[in-house]
């Protein structure tokens, strides 16, 4: 089973990760786009990631804007998992801003 994260080893996390925040024990980034194509195209390049890696995160889509939530549902939290996937998930993000 993967293990928690502790309040510091997150607080490192989100430091090399600036766009995201912590809430309610998952890793928040809220990513908002030119048009509704590119948040599409972002969160399909993210679920073939997630597949890859055997670990989804939460997605939810509103027109231009996308909420990502990066968090381990068998913990109740964030795992060493979720911070390597909030990374792939920024490096994504990142190339269409």
């Amino acid at each position: 089973m993967a293990e928690l994260l502790s309040d510091p080893e997150i607080g490192k996390a989100l430091g090399r990760l600036p766009r995201w925040r912590l809430v309610e024990g998952g890793l928040v980034l809220v990513a908002e786009f030119a048009d509704f194509a590119t948040a599409i195209r972002v969160v399909n390049r993210v679920a073939e990631l997630a597949e890859r890696a055997d670990h989804h995160p939460d997605i939810d889509i509103r027109w231009n804007k996308v909420t990502f939530r990066c968090s381990t549902h068998t913990v109740n939290g964030v795992t060493a998992k979720d911070t390597a996937l909030a990374t792939e998930i920024d490096g994504v993000v990142s190339a269409v801003d």
